[in-house]
């Protein structure tokens, strides 16, 4: 190959032509079209590579109007559950060349409001937001929002659009069930302050409504601060709810990693788990299941969330799509009984 010709840009019809097939289908692979064959998109991919082709995706979606990315509001980038639906959902957009614009609120609500109107600006093609807690001008913006909005990890009683997610009410009374069956009576609750994380605070209520229902008291609860809330509050506040309440026989805690806290914690002073004092938490992560004993908890289906909200971001997207109401789908936890409970 002569340097003019080797220097000379690479075309789409340069690979068409030497695979064998049409720049149409040619623009299809470089796409993720799923009507093209794998060995014909696999053939596509190879031949670009080997004659230095690089897609332009922002041109054509210029194109098509397009930007090719969605807009995701998380509450935290340490919670471990979150970036596991994240992660999901990212992996499952992907395959259809579409990437997320990641923004990080810290559970402020008045970070998220100045946040959308920035993710706006750029014009994703949906907006997913982890959580339903929104302050008005937000709810405002995003009700008028050109483009499908979709909250996650909750089941608002009023939605802003679309839904996946589960009820973090209900979820945890599978928790109280499961220790009043094994003979626990005085149970005690930890979790974050009042105010920045809903999700902790339709458990806690939760707990308090399970065991209102139960007949059994439900005042041993202990707030661990402003969320994020982790292992160091965990065993913070196991001191201080049996400070108070000496002769709690059962703990639910906000989260695994709350509950970490307070098994370790137990170890320190030498307290049986849970032959005295039986533990719980929330969430199925990892720590949860390598700590000793390992945690009961509840799995919310963190990566099934990702995966069904990437789906249903698909279908909304699709052309001549005419279903754009509101559409609702909802996960149901799984209880993950382990040796911290009897």
């Amino acid at each position: 190959m002569s340097p003019a010709k080797r220097h000379a840009k690479v075309k789409m019809t340069d690979i068409a032509q030497a695979v064998g097939v049409s720049a149409m289908t040619v623009s299809r692979a470089f796409k993720g079209d799923t009507g093209v064959k794998p060995a014909t998109r696999a053939a596509v991919l190879s031949k670009a590579e080997e004659l230095g082709y690089v897609f332009d995706a922002t041109a054509a979606n210029l194109r098509q109007s397009r930007t090719g990315f969605v807009a995701v509001v998380v509450p935290s980038l340490e919670n471990a559950n979150f970036s596991a639906t994240v992660r999901a959902l990212s992996k499952a957009l992907s395959q259809k060349n579409i990437q997320i614009l990641l923004a990080n609120t810290e559970y402020d609500v008045e970070e998220e409001e100045r946040l959308i109107p920035q993710l706006l600006r750029r014009n994703p093609e949906a907006i997913v937001l982890i959580g339903t807690q929104h302050s008005k001008r937000t709810r405002a913006l995003l009700k008028k929002a050109p483009v499908p909005v979709i909250e996650i990890w909750d089941l608002p009683r009023e939605a802003i659009g679309h839904v996946v997610g589960f009820s973090n009410f209900d979820a945890v009374q599978l928790l109280v069930a499961h220790l009043v069956k094994s003979g626990r009576r005085r149970l005690g609750f930890l979790g974050g302050e009042a105010g920045n994380d809903p999700r902790g605070q339709q458990r806690r209520a939760g707990f308090v409504a399970a065991l209102a229902q139960l007949a059994l008291p439900a005042h041993r609860l202990v707030p661990l601060g402003t969320a994020p809330v982790g292992m160091t509050e965990g065993a913070a506040g196991l001191d201080r709810l049996l400070s108070q309440f000496p002769d709690t026989d059962g703990i639910i805690c906000v989260s695994d990693l709350v509950g970490f806290g307070a098994v370790a914690q137990c170890a320190r002073r030498g307290i049986a788990v849970p032959e005295t004092l039986a533990i719980a938490g929330f969430g199925n992560y990892e720590i949860g299941r390598v700590c000793e004993p390992a945690l009961t908890t509840v799995d919310v289906g963190a990566e099934q969330i990702g995966q069904r909200t990437a789906e249903l971001v698909f279908d909304l997207l699709a052309p001549g799509n005419t279903r754009q109401g509101p559409r609702r789908f909802d996960i149901h936890p799984d209880l993950i009984v382990r040796r911290s409970t009897p």
